[in-house]
């Protein structure tokens, strides 16, 4: 119940105002008694001057012990008024032994008891001790009269104090009750007023808590409550500018992780990861998980030993994959704040350097090739002149072969060239794949005939006409049915055929052939690539002719598919589309 601040300032209030009323109302009735106590005093001393006392004990003297008592009552009766004489306040004479003689009420008189002021006056003092702890007021004052002593003596039993204080008491108890009531109430609404505001910014904080940055607080006054809800309000909103700038950057960081070619992987202090994007994820062909560590990732590299300052990168394979990986510290007030590693895959880098290095190098075996036969059978014509015509003949005939081998290999490399920078020109134009089909069919029956092939030519009906650049694709079914032609025995079958889908023009050249193996298939449109490269050699291959055919495929946004088993032939399926959409200059 007392949990509230409410109810603590209402309980504060109440409490205090609680207390101030009893601190008032006891310091007021021990003000009253204490003011009864000093009245008594100064009548007492008004009255009983030391002139008043000579005369009493002077009057009473040469009279019998009665009749001193009885003239003293008289004369004290004279006093009655200053005395303050009444029904709680009376005097009497008692003897040298404090019996009772007279007094002015007989029926108390007999039963008085010896008080300390009394016993003082028995020993010849005057008793004048008044206290706020007995229940009376007394006063007794030894006299001398002849030979006799007497004493006056004084009660007040203090009923008329006690009656004013309980009727005090009972004054300060309304006061208090209906002051209480008037406190609760006071303090409910003044407690009120200063909670609400508070209650109000505790909701608020809630509410920022969880997230919600759009509610705004009431400002109800310009004191410091106020200014509290105001400061309150303004800070919610910088809050809420803060966090949308740290969820825009988080955002634009994770889309950029999301989507970068490279990888990303973040480790804590303790080698855990904390994040993984996709590229990284593919890269190491590990899915993101909690428990991952650097270990698990990279077994066989530490990053605590490895140089991070490492500009070039260090080298990391993994599987069939080269990595390249950037680590580097990531920025945090202890030595324990983690590494960020940044993962290139590197591959295919790795594949374009070999295949340059064989590109070279075949480029290099290709030329010299010719280059020696040329050069050694023109020293033999320098160094002999005298050589008869036919063998002369047949050395030129050598040199003029050699040459045209390496134009070949010259005007194939040309048009590669050409082809890798998008600098060859198409001329498209709409024409028949059956008539181009069947002018490559005309073309090449002469060579099948020679290698003793069955060569055969199948087009469905109405073929639609195609919209390219016809001396290229001739080009390519010319190069893939040479192929065939080449490379099947003689006494082979070789088929040509075409159909359409409706959107692509199909042409399938199929041989039962020497066939490839399956493991070469991938590498047949590569550069200088030869599955066999002495036969390919002795049959006038320069390896550059299916690069070709397929560059060309590509640049007409088709597509080239072999199949092929060793000594059951070979199937080649090309598809251009209908319409020409635009070269492909992309690699």
């Amino acid at each position: 119940m007392f949990r509230s601040l409410h109810m603590r300032l209402v309980l504060i209030l109440v409490l205090l105002i609680l207390s101030v009323m009893i601190v008032v109302g006891t310091m007021l009735i021990s003000r009253v008694t204490m003011f009864y106590l000093d009245d008594f005093r100064t009548q007492m001393e008004t009255v009983f001057t030391q002139r008043m006392i000579s005369e009493l004990e002077n009057s009473a003297e040469g009279s019998s012990v009665t009749d001193t008592a009885e003239r003293l009552r008289d004369m004290l009766s004279a006093y009655a008024g200053p005395l303050g004489i009444d029904a709680n306040r009376n005097f009497y004479i008692l003897g040298d032994s404090g019996n009772y003689l007279s007094g002015s009420n007989e029926s108390l008189g007999q039963s008085l008891k010896h008080t300390t002021n009394v016993i003082k006056a028995i020993n010849g003092e005057v008793g004048s001790t008044v206290t706020v702890s007995n229940k009376y007021m007394d006063l007794a004052i030894p006299l001398t009269v002849g030979e006799e002593n007497y004493i006056i003596y004084i009660l007040d039993d203090k009923l008329e104090l006690t009656s004013l204080n309980h009727m005090l008491l009972t004054i300060i108890l309304q006061v208090v009750f209906f002051g209480l009531v008037f406190a609760v109430i006071l303090s409910f609404f003044l407690s009120k007023t200063m909670t609400t505001p508070l209650e109000n910014v505790t909701k608020g904080a809630k509410l920022l808590a969880a997230g919600d940055f759009k509610s705004t607080l009431p400002v109800s006054s310009d004191d410091e409550i106020g200014v509290l809800t105001q400061t309150f309000n303004n800070m919610a909103e910088t809050l809420q500018s803060t966090l949308r700038t740290v969820e825009d950057e988080k955002n634009k960081l994770n889309t950029l992780f999301l989507h970068m070619t490279d990888g990303v992987a973040a480790f804590d202090g303790d080698g855990n990861i904390i994040h993984m994007n996709p590229a990284a994820e593919i890269m190491l062909s590990r899915r993101f998980s909690p428990e991952l560590t650097n270990r698990d990732l990279f077994p066989e590299l530490n990053f605590e030993t490895e140089n991070s300052d490492n500009q070039n990168g260090i080298e990391y394979k993994i599987g069939d994959r080269n990595l390249l990986i950037f680590p580097a510290p990531m920025a945090s007030q202890d030595s324990r704040g983690g590494i960020m590693a940044v993962i290139h895959d590197v591959t295919e880098q790795h594949k374009l350097e070999i295949a340059r290095r064989e590109f070279v190098a075949n480029v290099s075996h290709e030329l010299r090739t010719p280059l020696t036969s040329i050069k050694s059978y023109t020293e033999t014509l320098i160094d002999a002149p005298d050589l008869p015509p036919e063998l002369s003949s047949k050395f030129l005939e050598v040199i003029d072969n050699e040459a045209d081998r390496m134009a070949r290999i010259v005007k194939d490399l040309l048009t590669l060239s050409r082809l890798d920078y998008g600098k060859l020109d198409l001329k498209v134009s709409i024409f028949s794949i059956d008539r181009m089909l069947k002018s490559v069919y005309d073309a090449m029956l002469f060579e099948a005939k020679n290698h003793e092939h069955e060569l055969i030519l199948h087009l469905s009906d109405s073929l639609p006409t195609i919209e390219g650049d016809r001396e290229r694709i001739e080009q390519v079914v010319v190069n893939i049915v040479a192929n065939s032609i080449k490379y099947t025995p003689h006494g082979g079958r070789i088929s040509i055929s075409a159909h359409s889908d409706g959107e692509y023009a199909i042409i399938n050249v199929t041989d039962n052939g020497i066939g490839i193996p399956e493991e070469d298939i991938p590498r047949l449109f590569e550069r200088f690539y030869r599955v066999d490269k002495a036969r390919s050699r002795e049959r006038g291959g320069t390896g550059l002719g299916l690069a070709i055919a397929g560059e060309i495929v590509r640049y007409h946004k088709g597509t080239i598919d072999v199949e092929s088993k060793v000594d059951a032939g070979t199937s080649v399926t090309i598809r251009f589309p209908l319409q020409f959409k635009g070269m492909v200059n992309d690699k």
